[in-house]
């Protein structure tokens, strides 16, 4: 019964920023689960790898070049998506970037590169999905992915910290207003796993003893992102809207 409420069967789900880490992830988790999965990312060479490793597992597929901070490559990308797999019902949002810096040296560059692609690019996308879905009566899922660092801060961090801050009261206004559309917007919130935005430091001596720091005492493995993730996106969680899931060996919770 559980394994049901869970499935993906039917469901056409688009993951944003899939081309590495827990995109590419999220892409055989949905997949397995038996979604037709389209993924998206400026690296579509990587993409067309993802595909090939998915279908290898019997599962369907499709890759689609997509810049979330460009209009007309979003609307390009969902309109080749409807055509290859039909309406998109299930958008996991996925694509974001981080530009460490002390907030006193942030300019506004470093701040357009983080707020286009973790906020603008977030609602742009969302907003394409939505209107589809909308136009099409058809009600679906959003997860948006946030992070631990939209619900507190860490010290160097305060362009990402705001960008993630920002989606999780989008996730919050969009799922109020689209409920009754039985449009779902969640957020889910890792703590710190390893992927390639992050790996160098976590390889280091400073990231190993912030790793010993936490409650867990180590990073987060990605496959503890499968039930949560497929929770907020199958009709599992279909009385949850609105929700911010946190996943981070209980990061939050440290002493203050």
């Amino acid at each position: 019964m559980l394994e049901k409420s869970l499935s993906m069967n039917g469901k056409v789900a688009l993951v944003t920023g899939a081309s590495s880490g827990l995109g590419e992830h999220f892409a055989h988790v949905l997949a397995d689960a038996g979604a037709a999965v389209a993924v998206g990312a400026r690296r579509v060479e990587k993409l067309e790898a993802l595909v090939a490793a998915i279908e290898a597992k019997g599962g369907k597929a499709f890759a689609v070049a997509m810049d979330v901070t460009d209009n007309d490559s979003v609307s390009q990308a969902l309109d080749a998506i409807e055509a290859n797999l039909g309406i998109i019902n299930v958008l996991i949002n996925n694509a974001g970037v981080a530009a460490s810096k002390h907030c006193g040296k942030v300019n506004e560059s470093d701040w357009d590169f983080t707020m286009e692609t973790n906020l603008k690019g977030v609602w742009r996308v969302a907003n394409g999905v939505v209107k589809r879905l909308l136009a099409a009566k058809q009600g679906g899922s959003i997860v948006n992915i946030a992070s631990i660092l939209g619900l507190r801060v860490g010290f160097g961090e305060s362009n990402y910290c705001i960008s993630k801050a920002g989606v999780l009261q989008m996730t919050k206004s969009m799922g109020l207003e689209l409920g009754t559309k039985g449009i779902r917007v969640n957020a889910l919130c890792p703590g710190y796993f390893k992927t390639e935005i992050n790996d160098t430091f976590f390889d280091s001596e400073a990231g190993q003893a912030y790793i010993d720091k936490m409650p867990a005492k180590r990073l987060g493995e990605l496959n503890e992102l499968n039930v949560p993730l497929l929770l907020l996106a199958s009709e599992a969680g279909s009385f949850m809207n609105g929700a911010a899931i946190p996943v981070d060996g209980g990061h939050l919770n440290s002493s203050l």
